[in-house]
């Protein structure tokens, strides 16, 4: 089955976002920095320590990211929005409490015209987050 996978560009912070974003969803974090990676040799030494890529993984979902933006291109939260499709109530809630923590809730979790639990919100890290369960759909 052919999967969207979000690819995230932070400005240094990509170790402590990705850190974050596992300890709200669990899974399986691996990181790789620049250290010991086929391009160290031609960054700079402030550089060596940054996440080249990062990937979260629990079961189905998977979160890319890295600290590999171009500087001045990319503004973070407002081209990209992840939306998260859950499998219970508990879990809907549970992921949008902990996201939310530190973060601007936009559009609180409630049961919408459709028949589905759905909220909005900003992280502390400027993404957007759409989470969803709809008890209905298989």
């Amino acid at each position: 089955m052919t999967k969207i996978n979000a690819y995230l560009a932070f400005k240094g912070n990509c170790r402590e976002a990705m850190t974050f974003y596992k300890a709200c969803i669990g899974g399986e974090l691996t990181m790789q920095t620049i250290v010991g990676s086929p391009i160290e040799a031609d960054c700079p030494p402030e550089m060596k320590n940054m996440i080249l890529h990062a990937r979260l993984t629990k079961g189905e979902l998977s979160l890319l990211g890295s600290d590999m933006s171009e500087q001045g291109q990319s503004i973070v939260g407002n081209v990209l929005s992840l939306c998260l499709n859950c499998s219970s109530d508990e879990e809907v809630n549970r992921f949008f409490a902990r996201l939310s923590e530190g973060g601007k809730i936009t559009d609180p979790l409630s049961v919408k015209f459709w028949g589905a639990t759905f909220g909005v919100l900003t992280d502390r890290y400027g993404i957007r987050w759409m989470l969803v369960y709809d008890k209905n759909q298989k």
